[in-house]
């Protein structure tokens, strides 16, 4: 059984279709690499996943059981959102750090403000699961510097952490690498391979396409709020089969 089952997700602002008839599966343990041109709605499904925004339309499946139906009201009460938004563990383009909070505090916030809810784990079980995370991260040194005193890979070294604190099903990458200097890029994709090799089950919406080859289980090209192309990542980028892709993956490859 497929850990994520999309089908059929539309998503309109006003007049302005952004995703159109979007499905695909994903499964326990794999990366899915999402490629495409700046609005082709890549960013969007992220959001629509992570509830960010709100489908028009379509179904969202998590392990078997619907999440999101958008011909059922009872899937879409406000009350449940956050509930829902566990399942995904949502990474950012600008790493979305709080300033006045240390890379720890940023960690386990989250997981602290849950456990108060639910009368669950101790502060210090919390904070020792942080600092192992960031120490996976290769940032046990950094536990409590602040974001200003971090470099740009650094800070989403600890946005990482702070995703995969509330063990997510799924893990999103939207642009991890966007606001990177180019030095600083190799040191949080060399993070998500290590990710990917740990069968973390992830979803990279990313525009470096040798990663994506080298990486991924699967590739989706999407342009215009549609999925155009979508298969084995040496196919998909190597030999695509559709017209557009080809023309995108020229385009990449002229700049």
């Amino acid at each position: 059984m497929s850990i994520l089952e999309v089908h059929h997700i539309e998503k309109h602002f006003g007049a302005t279709q952004v995703l159109n008839d979007i499905s695909f599966s994903l499964e326990k343990g794999q990366a899915l690499s999402i490629i495409g041109s700046s609005g082709s709605g890549k960013t969007t499904l992220l959001r629509c996943l992570n509830f960010l925004e709100k489908p028009n339309g379509g179904v969202i499946s998590v392990n078997g059981n619907v999440i999101f139906d958008a011909a059922d009201p009872a899937t879409q009460q406000e009350k449940e959102i956050r509930a829902k938004r566990l399942h995904f563990g949502l990474v950012f383009q600008n790493f979305n750090l709080f300033p006045q909070y240390t890379a720890l505090q940023n960690v386990t916030l989250a997981r602290e403000l849950l456990a108060k809810e639910r009368c669950g784990e101790s502060k210090a079980d919390i904070e020792a699961a942080g600092l192992e995370l960031l120490a996976q991260m290769g940032l046990a040194d950094r536990a409590n510097h602040y974001p200003h005193q971090l470099s740009g890979g650094q800070q989403q070294r600890v946005a990482i952490a702070r995703a995969l604190a509330l063990h997510p099903d799924i893990l999103c990458f939207d642009e991890p690498t966007s606001a990177l200097d180019p030095e600083l890029t190799g040191e949080v994709l060399r993070v998500i391979r290590n990710l990917a090799e740990q069968k973390t089950t992830m979803i990279i919406v990313t525009h470096e396409m040798a990663f994506a080859r080298d990486v991924a289980d699967q590739v989706i090209f999407m342009d215009g709020g549609v999925i155009v192309e979508q298969g084995d990542p040496h196919e998909v980028i190597d030999h695509p089969k559709e017209e557009r892709t080809r023309q995108f993956l020229a385009r990449y490859a002229e700049n």
